[in-house]
């Protein structure tokens, strides 16, 4: 039955269906309660020139003034997109790593600290962090500034060379300044303070991290003695890594862990999204390595390919050994496996042959096993051993080049030393390997404790800690229908 009322809508509908492409917009926009006046269109044509007015619109440069956008150019900048977005999404898999393999009384306080550092990294390293990582000379190859925030504007000279557009090449790079922060997470979790972890995040991505990163990356004093490092085993992972060791240990131990000097155990609740966590992180990791070739060219799937056959060999290895070591195959160091596989072939994905990358990925997948005994045994609680994949097989990543590292995207000669490169470059990537370890220990120790200095301490009281962060730190819990099951 057809009322009165329903007779017109039915008749809008039948004409907004019978529009062309050029009237749709137009009856659509007008079917709209309150857009059906005259007067209401002129007041939302006055939108965009309120935009304009307010700079939401000044563009750095002008279609005009640019060149006509060549295939390369385009191929580059939307590979380097995409590729961010994959670094991005990374946060998602650290976040499932981290809280699936703590308990669930403080799964909301570690998804927190995941999501909310990412916007802190993307802030800071955007107000001053990417000037100190990328900006002009001040002190010889050791410090950079070009500035507070960066330039967008995109020139003829970067179309007409296929160049990157400065806001691609920021975001990509601020994305990996996050990763580097969401690693701190993982050593820290279950009894940091959530507002010292944050302001300590900031001081990271804003600092710490850039002036790092440009010692290898903008051209300095690291670079130019020919240390490799293509996507960032040292730069990023070990950073991180080594940034979060320091705060584990001024923390000290969650209530529980050891007890006559033996770890006990303290399982994860929740190995499925630990699981998924590992695969996301895994695929997010195809942006990591393949995008810092920086352009789209023969050389992207070769990086993909030495990146996924490092990752399977990890698994193999920690499997195997876990295996050996412990009776049963633990997923837990399946999954640290992979991710020891992926951090161990980053310094070197464009430099390893696929065979040489399969056997770092093994060796990583073997050291990761033996690194987190090793820490339990020195009392150093590491919850997803964070530090035993991203710091020590960091390290390893960096020095495996050294080995039996291939100039595949050169001449094809060995830069080794068991594959005729000699000595050097093993002397040189020990020497950036400690680089970036010294820096991180002492400006993070001192960070760190400033930090506590000013709050009252990075630690969580007894009493919160017990209860869990997600009551104490943030009023909620992950799971309020499971209470009880903690």
């Amino acid at each position: 039955m057809t009322t009165a009322l329903q007779t017109p809508q039915r008749r809008s509908r039948s004409k907004l269906q019978d529009a062309s492409l050029v009237n749709g917009p137009m009856l659509l926009l007008r079917s709209i309660r309150g857009f059906s006046s005259n007067r209401s269109m002129l007041w939302l044509a006055t939108v965009p020139v309120a935009l304009f007015g307010l700079g939401i619109f000044n563009l750095s440069a002008h279609a005009g003034d640019l060149p006509e956008l060549n295939a390369a150019f385009l191929a580059n900048n939307l590979w380097l997109l995409v590729a961010t977005i994959l670094v991005i999404f990374m946060n998602a898999g650290f976040a499932m790593v981290e809280a699936g393999m703590c308990r669930s009384k403080n799964a909301v306080n570690i998804l927190a600290k995941n999501l909310f550092v990412f916007a802190l990294a993307v802030t800071s390293y955007w107000f001053i962090g990417y000037s100190l990582m990328y900006g002009d000379s001040v002190a010889g190859g050791w410090l950079y500034f070009m500035g507070l925030f960066f330039d967008p504007t995109v020139t003829a000279e970067t179309v007409a060379d296929a160049g990157l557009v400065p806001t691609v090449d920021f975001l990509f790079q601020s994305a990996f300044a996050g990763t580097a922060a969401t690693i701190v997470s993982g050593l820290v979790a279950e009894r940091v303070k959530f507002g010292e972890f944050v302001v300590f995040a900031v001081v990271l991505t804003a600092f710490i991290y850039p002036i790092a990163g440009s010692w290898k990356w903008n051209g300095g004093w690291l670079d130019s003695l020919g240390f490799v490092d293509f996507a960032g085993s040292s730069i990023v992972h070990s950073v991180g890594a080594w940034a979060g060791l320091v705060g584990a240990m001024l923390l000290g131990p969650r209530i529980g862990k050891y007890s006559d000097g033996k770890p006990q155990a303290m399982p994860g609740h929740n190995m499925a999204i630990a699981t998924l966590g590992a695969l996301v992180l895994w695929i997010g990791w195809y942006g990591f390595n393949p995008g810092s070739q920086l352009a789209m060219d023969q050389w992207v799937p070769y990086v993909a390919v030495t990146t996924t056959l490092a990752a399977a060999a990890g698994a193999i290895g920690a499997t195997i050994v876990s295996t050996l070591t412990s009776g049963k195959p633990d997923l837990t160091m399946i999954i640290n496996g992979i991710l020891a596989g992926l951090v161990s072939i980053t310094a070197g994905c464009g430099d390893m042959t696929l065979a040489g990358a399969w056997f770092a990925g093994l060796v990583g997948g073997i050291i990761v096993v033996f690194s987190v005994a090793a820490l339990d045994a020195a009392e150093i609680d590491d919850p997803v051993g964070a530090f035993s994949v991203h710091g020590v097989c960091g390290v390893w990543g960096t020095v495996v080049i050294s080995l039996w590292g291939t100039a595949v995207q050169g001449d094809g000669a060995g830069m080794g030393l068991f594959n005729g490169g000699g000595i050097t470059l093993l002397l040189v990537q020990a020497l950036g390997a400690a680089a970036y370890a010294i820096w991180t220990l002492v400006t993070c120790w001192i960070a760190w404790s400033v930090i506590g200095g000013l709050f009252g301490g990075i630690r969580v009281s007894e009493e919160e800690e017990t209860q869990g962060l997600d009551i104490g730190e943030h009023g909620m819990e992950a799971y309020p229908d499971f209470a009880s099951a903690k």
